[in-house]
């Protein structure tokens, strides 16, 4: 009986894995871990906004570059800050404000990192010092750009500046000009009579429109404390009184962001499951259908039995999707381990519930359980149904109820904000599988992963009894297409 059933699910094997679309569908993964960061670098558009600055006097446009520029130092020094942490790296400089991370960076610390020179400085320093292996450090592109403002826009009549500024916000086709993308007129007094004026070739950022707001909100402060009698001095040290903040975050990848991180694999692992099941389910829906509708099944059957008929397609089955899975897996660990970058940083600690051997147990049972579940639906169906349209109207209910809710789950795990919907799902078995290989992530009571997995063996167990009646009694059964009614009975009906 087992050499019949092995040579039955090495057929399957083999018929499946010849077709085109198991290969394209195999090769999805590795070719997308491949070509997106390359498509990436390619395609990626740089959101750097250019900024031009017209001053009429006051020293307020130069007030709002400087803001610019220390606010996207402060960005920098954070981005740096993130890298040392996730890299322990702070011993190449502990004195530095990038190797001391539960804080806000001030503006003197900002400018002084500028001084210093910058992230291009910080980079090589830290690369001289980082073990071999370790990416470089590469600074976010910069908010604002700010631009040389032409003298002829320097100097011109306010009123002249609506005509003037259009040629750089929209050049005309083969010009010279650089396409700027703010023009800011600061007047030579900010008051609510003198307004300050922005023109944009688009839709104009409202972090940009808030910093430029904050610095001439301090130049009128300072006007308006100068006009009420405090000196110039006195006015200024009002104004720049600001709060000390200290932030406190969880380190890279702790706190509720090591959750999401841990809950990607098994939220994958569950839709891998579903996609896996789907794809080789109609692939072997279809041999079995094409087998009844051709007459070959008779020929099948007068050399092996039913039962070693249904458990070498059902193995065949699922060892065609254990092998997507694990040569997806293998292309992940590869990409994370064997790789550097954006992809790789992100795979590693996602892979990390692989580490418990618990866990990855645990996946392997209700990945390895989910699929028999629902692979033994796919093969009833494929032997009630006389050709792939019959097939089709078992199967599209079938798949909206096991699909619908995936998403529901998906998103509950992410915002860890499953409630009793969420538990009640773990205990429905044909829900089991998908529901606790998205919760393992987060972390499942022992007790009830006990109980959910013997739910769903005892659950599997009666599967077979019941839908292995239909498969057999509908093997050679050829007709109208069986009703629910008719099913009830297939399942209800012994073996003589």
């Amino acid at each position: 009986m087992i050499q019949h059933i092995l040579l039955v699910a090495a057929r399957e094997f083999r018929q499946i894995a010849a077709t085109r679309s198991f290969w394209f569908t195999l090769l999805i993964l590795p070719v997308a871990l491949a070509v997106g960061p390359l498509a990436q670098s390619l395609l990626g558009d740089s959101d750097t906004r250019s900024v031009m600055l017209i001053d009429g006097g006051s020293g307020a446009g130069q007030a709002v570059a400087q803001r610019l520029d220390l606010d996207e130092q402060q960005r920098v020094l954070g981005a740096v800050s993130r890298y040392v942490e996730r890299y322990d790296l702070e011993s190449v400089d502990p004195s530095a404000p990038w190797a001391q991370h539960d804080r806000w960076y001030t503006d003197a610390e900002a400018a002084q990192f500028a001084a210093d020179g910058g992230a291009d400085a910080v980079a090589k320093k830290l690369a001289a010092a980082a073990p071999e292996g370790t990416p470089a450090f590469e600074a976010p592109d910069p908010y604002y750009e700010i631009v040389d403002t032409p003298a002829k826009l320097a100097t011109a009549d306010p009123g002249q500046l609506d005509a003037l500024v259009q040629p750089y916000l929209d050049p005309p086709e083969k010009s010279e000009l650089r396409k700027t993308d703010y023009i800011l007129y600061v007047p030579e007094r900010v008051t609510p009579e003198t307004p300050v004026r922005v023109w944009s070739n688009g839709r104009v950022s409202p972090g940009f429109v808030q910093t430029v707001q904050s610095v001439l909100t301090g130049t009128m402060r300072v006007q308006y404390l100068q006009d009420a009698g405090l000196n110039p001095q006195q006015a200024a040290a009002a104004n720049s009184l600001v709060p000390a903040i200290k932030i406190h975050t969880p380190p890279p990848g702790s706190g509720r962001e090591k959750v999401l991180i841990q809950s990607i694999l098994p939220l994958l692992l569950a839709y891998i499951l579903l996609m896996s099941l789907l794809l080789s389910g109609s692939w072997m829906l279809q041999g079995t259908v094409e087998e009844r509708s051709n007459k070959l099944i008779e020929t099948v059957l007068a050399c092996i039995s039913p039962d070693e008929l249904m458990y070498g397609k059902l193995f065949g089955t699922v060892a065609v999707g254990l092998v997507m899975v694990a040569f997806w897996l293998l292309c992940a660990v590869a990409a994370a381990f064997a790789t550097q970058g954006m992809i790789a940083d992100f795979l590693r600690p996602a892979l990390a519930p692989l580490a418990s051997p618990g866990t990855a147990l645990t996946m392997i049972y209700f990945f390895l359980a989910g699929y028999v579940m629902v692979s033994m639906i796919f093969l009833a169906i494929g032997a009630m149904s006389d050709s792939f349209r019959d097939a089709q109207s078992y199967l599209t209910p079938v798949i909206l109820v096991i699909a619908m809710p995936f998403a529901f789950i998906a998103q509950a795990v992410m915002s860890q904000s499953g409630g009793l919907a969420v538990q009640v799902m773990t205990w429905i078995p044909i829900y089991t599988p998908f529901t606790m290989l998205a919760r393992l992530g987060s972390g499942v009571p022992m007790l009830e992963v006990i109980g959910a997995g013997v739910l769903l063996a005892a659950f599997i167990v009666v599967e077979f009894i019941f839908l292995g009646r239909v498969f057999r009694h509908s093997l050679l059964a050829s007709g109208e297409k069986a009703s629910f009614r008719q099913i009830g009975q297939l399942m209800r009906r012994r073996e003589a």
